[in-house]
C-alpha cells in the first residue's frame, strides 16, 4: 500500500464497508477489497480506479466530525477566498465550531441555516456541524436521531461544490480535496500545496 494511504490515524479502525453501511452510503464503484478492509485499502482501490467521487464519498465518511467540517470549510474557501467580513453567516459559524466544538457554536451554525441565502452552497458546512453528534442538533433537538449519514453527506457535497466552482481545472482540484482529506486524517490541517501526480481522476 502507497505510504500516501497509510498512517490515517484520524480514521477509524472499523471495516469502510460498515461505516458506509451505518452512513446509508452505497458506492457506485464496485470493490475488489473484502468487506473487512480498513481504510487505506479501499481508499487506494478507489483512487487506482480513478473514482474520484466515490473516493471523496468515502472521505467524508471516514474523516471523524469536526475533521469531517474543517475539510468542508476548506473546500468553501476553494472558491469564497480568504477570510473577510463579506463572508457567508454558514461559513464563519462552521469554522468557528471547528476551533470550538461548543453545543453554543452547533446551535449558532443552525441559526444560519435559518438566514441564509437560496445560493449560498456553505449552508453545507452548517449542516454538517448540525448533525455531527448524530442528532438532529443542539438542545432538545439532541434526543432524536439525524439521518445516517447526514453530517457526512452535506461535507462531500460542499467538496462537489468546489469541484463544480473550479471546474476548468476539475482532475487538479479533485487531488487536491483528496489530498486534504488525507492530510487531515494524519493529523495536520489540511495545508495541500502539492498533489501526487497519480492523484484520482474522474
Amino acid at each position: 500500500m502507497s505510504a500516501r494511504f497509510e498512517k490515517l490515524v484520524k480514521m477509524p479502525a472499523d471495516p469502510v464497508a460498515k461505516l458506509l453501511s451505518r452512513a446509508n452510503v452505497i458506492l457506485k464503484t464496485p470493490l475488489e477489497a473484502p468487506p473487512t478492509a480498513q481504510a487505506g485499502v479501499v481508499l487506494e482501490e478507489l483512487e487506482r480506479k480513478g473514482a474520484l467521487v466515490d473516493l471523496l464519498r468515502t472521505l467524508a465518511v471516514l474523516l471523524p466530525p469536526r475533521e469531517r467540517v474543517w475539510w468542508a470549510c476548506l473546500a468553501a474557501r476553494d472558491y469564497i477566498g480568504p477570510r473577510s467580513d463579506k463572508d457567508p453567516a454558514s461559513l464563519t459559524a462552521s469554522e468557528a465550531w471547528v476551533f470550538e466544538p461548543s453545543e453554543e457554536n452547533r446551535d449558532k451554525a443552525r441559526i444560519t441555516l435559518d438566514h441564509a441565502y437560496v445560493d449560498d452552497d456553505t449552508v453545507n458546512c452548517a449542516l454538517a456541524v448540525l448533525y455531527a453528534a448524530g442528532t438532529l442538533g443542539p438542545g432538545e433537538l439532541n434526543q432524536y436521531p439525524a439521518p445516517a449519514g447526514a453530517s457526512e453527506a452535506a461535507a462531500f457535497a460542499m467538496n462537489m461544490v468546489a469541484l463544480g466552482q473550479l471546474s476548468d481545472k476539475f482532475e487538479e482540484h479533485g487531488g487536491v480535496l483528496v489530498e486534504r482529506a488525507l492530510d487531515i486524517a494524519r493529523g495536520g490541517k489540511g495545508q495541500v500545496i502539492e498533489v501526487p501526480q497519480h492523484a484520482a481522476q474522474d
